[in-house]
Parts: structure tokens; sequence; C-alpha cells
């Protein structure tokens, strides 16, 4: 039976825990952090999930067959951790993003649709559509509840036989140590996110500071929503949390991610006040609810770091703004790279990077 340590219990970790023990593998997955430490990636309260990914028929592709896990494991877990919702994308140019990514939906049978923006307001309460061209819909895409996703994958690891071991990890090559005692196995997978550069040498991923902000609007039952152009994003109340709003725009590479949360900056919540102010001008004037210092670990052009740093030794990363999404089938495609029944795509490498826009809700910089 092969032996396995997976670093890091965000989703991408413990998905591939969970899958790995379910295959019939030992598995021992490793987490310092507690569940609501506000330092955990997947910690914030939701993402979104989606298909729509530009020209790539890849992402679009495993987006959508993570739509059909998200909602397995609605079934599994007895509770509503992924909404459905819809989701719509306010297009500001009739040939632009939004239409190049609806050709690749259609082209592989995911559902969606192209509406005149005055139609797609009507979802929506007092939403300004007059700087629309397009607005592309995904009636299957919504919202994912982030934290409980994790907590709910991890307990389902653990009940599949997976060993959880709290604590800091050192990497000691085909092993680790965890607060000074060595454990070693046949494979040894980091997923650690923004702790990545930090342990490793030459990965192609940036940290940088993220702030989320919710206002305290209780529209329910909304589609979400992307302005790509805009690089915003947000969806109705969920959970009681508000309304979200967030730029996707990268924040100032270097942030700490062992940096206490406090308060968001000001800029942050400008900017999501001028976004509610134009789009939703109802709710320009509302208290600001729930705030959360994140961070993004991210390669220039969105693509993840999927890499083998030595025999059997792989880190997994810079999936931030848009990993989040595909895990439960990227858990498998992982598992099969473990197996060597699958090589790793060339896109996933450790080469430089170009800056490249597409796969990420943002199309700003």
């Amino acid at each position: 039976m092969q032996n396995v340590i997976v670093v890091g219990a965000g989703i991408w970790g413990a998905s591939l825990a969970l899958r790995l023990a379910e295959s019939g593998r030992r598995v021992t997955l490793i987490e310092r952090l507690d569940g609501d430490d506000p330092r955990r990636a997947s910690a914030g309260e939701t993402r979104l999930v989606r298909s729509a990914h530009g020209t790539s028929e890849f992402y679009s592709t495993m987006a959508w067959e993570s739509t059909r896990a998200w909602l397995a494991l609605n079934e599994r877990a007895g509770e509503q951790i992924f909404l459905p919702q819809g989701l719509m994308w306010f297009g500001r140019e009739a040939d632009g993003w939004e239409l190049r990514s609806a050709e690749v939906l259609k082209s592989l049978g995911i559902p969606c649709t192209l509406l005149d923006p005055a139609e797609a307001a009507r979802f929506y309460p007092e939403m300004r559509h007059d700087d629309l061209a397009t607005v592309l819909y995904e009636p299957e895409a919504g919202v994912v509840r982030a934290r409980r996703a994790t907590e709910v994958t991890t307990a389902l690891a653990v009940d599949a036989g997976v060993t959880l071991v709290r604590g800091t990890a050192r990497p000691a090559g085909r092993g680790v140590v965890v607060d000074g005692e060595r454990m070693s196995a046949d494979r040894v997978v980091w997923a650690c996110g923004a702790w990545l550069p930090g342990l490793f040498e030459g990965l192609p991923i940036t940290v940088t500071r993220q702030d989320t902000t919710h206002f305290a609007a209780d529209w329910t039952g909304v589609p979400a929503f992307c302005d790509y152009s805009a690089s915003a994003y947000g969806h109705g109340d969920v959970g009681g949390h508000g309304m979200k709003i967030t730029s996707d725009v990268e924040g100032e590479p270097g942030f700490d991610p062992e940096t206490p949360r406090g308060e968001i900056l000001a800029e942050s919540e400008r900017r999501a006040r001028d976004y509610l102010a134009r789009r939703f001008p109802s709710l320009a004037g509302v208290p600001l609810g729930l705030t959360q210092v994140c961070q993004y670990a991210g390669t220039p052009d969105a693509e993840w770091v999927i890499a083998e740093m030595e025999e059997g030794v792989w880190v997994l990363g810079g999936d931030s703004g848009h990993g989040f999404k595909h895990a439960p089938v990227l858990a498998s495609y992982l598992a099969s790279i473990l197996d060597g029944e699958t090589a790793v795509d060339p896109r996933f490498g450790l080469h430089p990077r170009e800056s490249a826009r597409g796969l990420r809700t943002s199309g700003e910089t």
C-alpha cells in the first residue's frame, strides 16, 4: 500500500487526501492552523463556481465536472455546501471575453446563454446596465461555502482513514519534519498555498494581500456576478454575511501570510463602494458588514504549479483566484499523476511565466 503525506489541509490538500484514501492509499494529512484561522486561504466564507474561463477548454471542462462533484458533495454531506444559483458575467463589449467564453462553453455542451443587459437586470433590484453590451449567464454555476466545504472534505478524509496531524511541517527529502519529529513516505505532496515560496526556491508564485468586503444588504437568491473588465465579483447574501462585492485586482506583492489579520485597507472599501455606486446605486451607502484580509498565492499567467521538486516530492500551488472550484476533479487528476498514470501537463511546470489574463475573474492588473 502506497504511503502518502499531504501537507496543507486547505481544499486542495483535503480533497487530494480524501481521493487517495478512498483509492486505497495510507495517507497522513498535516495542518498547523485551526479551521477558522483567518490566515488560511480556504478559511474565507465563499468562492464562486463557474465554468467560463475565456478560451480555455481545459479549465472550462474541469470546472464543469467539478460543478457536478460539488452537487454530489451536497448529497453526501446532507447540507447545502454548493448553492447552484447561477452566475452572470457583465460584458462591456459585445465581442469581448464573455463572447469568447460563451463560444467555448457551447462547444463543450455546458449550459450558458448570452442575454441582453436589460433582460439580465431583471434578476437584480435596481441594477444599472447602461454601460453593458451583453451578459453571459451560466445557469448552473453558483457559490460554494468555502470554509464549510473544507471542513466537510477534511472530515470525510478522516472518516476514510486519513490520519490528521496538527503541527508545523518542514521539508526533509522524501519526508517531513513536524515539530521536530521526522515522518517519511513514498510520496510527499506540499499543498500549503502562500507558504510554498518560503519552503521551496524557484517557484513562479507571488503572494499578495487581498481584502474582501461584504455589505449589509439582504439580497438572497440572486445569481452571483462577475464584471471581468472591472475585475469585480460578488454575490447576494449567503449565511447572513451580507452581499459580497470584492475586487480581483492583485494587491502589492510580498505579503507575508503570517501577518496578523486586522482591518481591511480604506482603499479596498472605497473600490468596492465605487462599484456598488456604479452597478447597484441603491446599495451605495449601506453599512459595511463582514470583512476579511486574505492572500493570493498566484502565478503571472494564473496557470497552477504542479511539479516534482525531487523524486517523490511534489508541490501544488499557484491556485489563488480560480483554483478552489476545481478541487474535487483536480484531486483525481493529481492522484493519477502520483500513480504515474498521467504525465503532468507542461503548463504547470517551473518555467518562467508571462503575465496573462483570461482564467480569472480579473481582466485588469
